[in-house]
């Protein structure tokens, strides 16, 4: 039986891609049923698409027990969406999701985000979801293969960094499935790859959650170095330096790790502030 909600197919000359915003349209609609089905719908009653472009993602959305709200930087797309999607009258949002404040959608409310995201923004999507974790629950969509891989990595491998171990230190990363250039309009230049996020159980952090990120990312900054040379700017006593775990690379450092680490140097950081 046809859902009321689902748009017809458009065509895809109704939106012209736009190089600057990193558009690539999704064309394949089972891939994009099958983005829909990666988010569970539990223990929120909202979602949030990011660039929603013409919809074809959304139309599966909309056939969920949810409610839905996209938001869409681009005016031509807003225009699309706006006459071929009436349910989403209201919740069409025309808005930058970087610099907009998502409180004045949902409040203190709990929802989900998804979405095939620009790849020259992508990683700055993670890092806002990170910042809203208290409200984000659940988390899915696509990236470039490579950026998709590295968040979902573990501790050992050379990809693994910054951002494997602060979105894994709150959520659960699971790498789902890969999808190739001919599914798009433009086709891009490599492959993209589709992960979930789900928020841990218990995502407060036993340690100084500020100086956590400071620490992992400084650490990173200078990678091939042991953590003894790398957090050198942090100007830590000898004695504590002397630790085992200051003679590691940060790579070989789970979140886990990243996390005592930082409980070892917070005595100190606090009287350096």
């Amino acid at each position: 039986m046809k859902n009321k909600n689902r748009a017809p197919q458009g065509n895809s000359s109704d939106v012209r891609a736009k190089k600057h915003l990193g558009q690539h349209f999704l064309t394949d609609e089972n891939i994009a049923a099958k983005i829909a089905d990666t988010l569970s719908f539990q223990g929120y009653d909202k979602v949030l698409e990011i660039g929603p472009g013409m919809g074809v993602l959304t139309k599966y959305l909309l056939e969920k027990e949810t409610e839905v709200h996209v938001i869409e930087i681009d005016t031509e797309s807003v225009e699309y969406l706006e006459s071929h999607y009436l349910h989403l009258r209201g919740r069409i949002h025309e808005k930058d999701f970087l610099k907009h404040d998502l409180g004045q959608i949902f409040r203190n409310e709990q929802f989900a985000v998804i979405g095939n995201f620009p790849y020259n923004i992508s990683t700055q999507i993670v890092f806002k979801v990170l910042q809203m974790r208290d409200q984000i629950p659940e988390f899915s969509g696509m990236f470039q293969k490579e950026v998709a891989k590295r968040i979902c990595e573990k501790e050992g491998n050379k990809t693994y960094g910054i951002l494997s171990v602060l979105t894994q230190a709150f959520y659960e990363a699971e790498y789902l499935f890969t999808v190739p250039p001919s599914v798009f309009n433009p086709p891009p230049k490599v492959d993209s790859g589709v992960l979930r996020l789900k928020r841990k159980e218990n995502f407060s952090l036993d340690c100084d959650e500020k100086l956590f990120f400071r620490i992992v990312k400084t650490s990173f900054n200078q990678r091939r170095k042991t953590l003894r040379n790398s957090l050198k700017s942090l100007n830590l006593p000898d004695n504590l330096r002397e630790d085992a775990i200051f003679g590691l690379r940060p790579e070989q450092l789970g979140f886990q790790q990243f996390i005592e680490l930082t409980k070892k140097i917070e005595p100190y950081a606090v009287s350096n502030k």
